[in-house]
């Protein structure tokens, strides 16, 4: 079977088109996944806020006295764990520190967007961040909404404090 110049050509261009669409659905979907778990690590931490803050209240003190047991340790792999831990809470304290300081960000954005972005991050604050924890049909009987409006509100607050925790990386282009 011999092909002619023009069906080459056609067979070329829509073999271009295929590997194109593929390369774009792939990369779409990459993106999609990025963008989930973006949200579900901010739904994580947003879950366990009040531990990480609760945890943070003596994290300072812990880490001078991992710093005197680092003194009197002489023994390498024990030196190696006592570090990890250190590094390990201290990371916790920055993040719960960035994370406090988004949250504030985000208040001051709300209270200059008007009454549906403040009732969002109220939403937000109630069902994450203020004592005791609240289920979203407490937050709902608090605010008097329905747990529909609350899921709503809550999902997109938890989107625009990823925006601002992840940056421009959270942001979607079209």
């Amino acid at each position: 079977m011999h092909l002619t110049e023009k069906q080459l050509k056609l067979i070329t261009d829509v073999a271009s088109q295929n590997a194109i669409k593929a390369y774009r659905d792939y990369t779409e979907q990459q993106q999609q996944e990025k963008k989930d778990r973006r949200l579900r690590n901010i739904k994580l931490l947003l879950k366990n806020y009040r531990s990480f803050v609760k945890h943070c209240d003596d994290i300072i003190e812990e880490i001078q006295d991992l710093d005197t047991e680092l003194e009197v340790t002489l023994l390498d792999s024990e030196e190696f764990a006592i570090e990890a831990i250190k590094r390990s809470k201290l990371r916790t304290l920055s993040i719960v520190r960035f994370t406090q300081k988004m949250i504030r960000v985000y208040e001051t954005t709300c209270e200059e967007e008007g009454p549906e972005a403040i009732r969002r991050f109220k939403v937000l604050r109630e069902l994450y961040i203020t004592e005791p924890k609240k289920s979203i049909r407490e937050v709902a009987n608090v605010l008097f909404l329905s747990e529909k409006t609350i899921k709503r509100d809550r999902d997109k607050a938890v989107e625009a404090l990823s925006v601002l925790m992840f940056g421009v990386d959270a942001v979607k282009f079209k």
